[in-house]
């Protein structure tokens, strides 16, 4: 792999944030590598080339986490389990603590220069006066609700110890970024709030929920994260966040992108938890994903709002409108391969 300016190794460059996070270091002039496992879906990856390298290893194999970070300046930890439900309980915090705990243990042996790890705004749990949260507030654990927020905020915990020299080690140059909901292209899985723009355009969105939530433009968690390692205080949190928006009010700036109507009725929250055991008993026999996991019926109702000035502040992270965010989304999504021939009835582009 030639050199560039800098090496870098992405983990997580097949999903959704680090696929922009890989790409933008390319972009700076970057000589990186992604790092993957066996039998990934490698749509997302930038192609192998004099300044991009694949590189096989495993979150839960150490030894692999040597081999890739080895001789690299940086190292970007985006990969995460990042989902609401799975059939094993248990899987996601095995893949989110004990294999960020693996990366770090690599990071002390290889002592890369700058270390940022993607965290996310659910390891600050939420609050109940609708004020956003920001880096200064103690965390509530108890709205750490399902195995994906507990995970998150124990990898978190995990990640602040060695950035202070965890059980008497080196100190780690680790800081922590925590993007709120990304919205954008190239969103393959997709996310929980992916599925929200593509279930929207499917025109499945029968009832909304009085509930809200922070979303901000993919392609900016992405700069957040450079601007994290050129300007973040190690040991320091930034959340990378933009606008607070109701569900309601993002259903309405669906409806003026794509031409699908919102819809009007509100979901009580007492027919959600039936609809979530359904739901998941029917995910039990197939193996799928559950419509309505209970987790999210749990979440529902909550303002789940964030302040990003510090990033914008001391960063200087600068936000797209979450309507360009919103636009890409369902211009990507539109794809045939994503949506079906015929299934969408608005007009994009």
């Amino acid at each position: 792999m030639a050199k560039g300016n800098r090496t870098a190794l992405v983990t997580g460059a097949t999903g959704f944030v680090g696929s922009h996070v890989a790409r933008l270091l390319i972009e700076e002039g970057y000589s990186i590598r992604c790092l993957i496992r066996d039998g990934s879906d490698k749509r997302n990856l930038p192609e192998e080339s004099e300044t991009v390298s694949w590189v096989t290893g495993d979150l839960l194999d150490p030894l692999s986490l040597v081999r890739a970070l080895d001789g690299m300046q940086e190292l970007y930890h985006v990969a995460a389990d990042y989902r609401l439900w799975t059939p094993r309980k248990g899987e996601i915090i095995q893949t989110n603590v004990e294999g960020t705990r693996n990366m770090l243990e690599a990071c002390r042996i290889c002592r890369p220069e700058r270390i940022v790890y993607c965290s996310s705004v659910a390891a600050l749990g939420t609050r109940t006066d609708g004020i956003p949260i920001n880096e200064t507030m103690e965390v509530d654990t108890k709205t750490l609700i399902g195995e994906y927020k507990l995970s998150k905020y124990l990898s978190e915990q995990l990640v602040l110890s060695y950035a202070g020299g965890h059980d008497g080690g080196v100190s780690l140059p680790i800081v922590i970024v925590n993007p709120s909901a990304p919205i954008g292209e190239r969103d393959i899985k997709p996310t929980p709030t992916g599925r929200i723009v593509r279930d929207y355009m499917r025109k499945m969105m029968k009832a909304y929920v009085r509930t809200g939530l922070n979303v901000i433009h993919v392609r900016d968690v992405a700069r957040g994260h450079l601007l994290a390692a050129q300007k973040g205080i190690p040991g320091q949190k930034y959340i990378l966040a933009n606008q607070n928006m109701q569900l309601i009010e993002i259903f309405h700036l669906l409806a003026k992108i794509t031409g699908v109507p919102a819809p009007k009725a509100e979901m009580p929250r007492s027919l959600l938890f039936p609809v979530s055991v359904v739901s998941e008993g029917i995910s039990l026999l197939t193996g799928r994903e559950p419509l309505v996991p209970f987790d999210a019926a749990r979440m529902a109702h909550k303002m789940m709002f964030f302040s990003g000035d510090r990033a914008v502040r001391e960063l200087g992270l600068v936000l797209t409108p979450v309507e360009k965010a919103f636009e890409d989304a369902v211009v990507w999504f539109s794809k045939e391969e994503y949506m079906g021939a015929g299934t969408f009835p608005g007009s994009v582009g």
